[in-house]
């Protein structure tokens, strides 16, 4: 059961990304790279290389870059300083991303 909540919930944050993307204007390197690492995030779940905990707190910091992402946007651009600032937090996320599938711990 826990698995099909998991894979719901990563689901629902790529719809989340998908509705975002008409509702504002947007980087699109920016949004490539949620969509690819919120795959690799989906990923780690289908292989049981991510435990419940770390899909969430990955989850968690997608949905922050997300947030971050609109709230840089909401005066209608993306200044070169906020898109320094979401590609930093990107990399940080992509490697903590890493990091996870990589541990020894599983699912199983």
């Amino acid at each position: 059961m826990e698995v099909k909540q998991v894979i719901a919930g990563t689901l629902g944050v790529i719809f989340l990304t998908g509705t975002l993307v008409w509702a504002a204007p947007r980087d699109p390197r920016v949004n490539h790279r949620q969509v690819h690492q919120q795959q690799r995030i989906g990923q780690g779940v289908k292989n049981d290389s991510l435990t419940k905990g770390e899909v969430k707190r990955l989850e968690k910091g997608q949905l922050r870059i997300q947030r971050e992402e609109t709230r840089f946007k909401s005066d209608g651009t993306l200044t070169n300083k906020e898109r320094a600032k979401l590609q930093h937090d990107q990399n940080v996320q992509s490697k903590s991303i890493y990091k996870q599938k990589h541990d020894n711990q599983n699912r199983k």
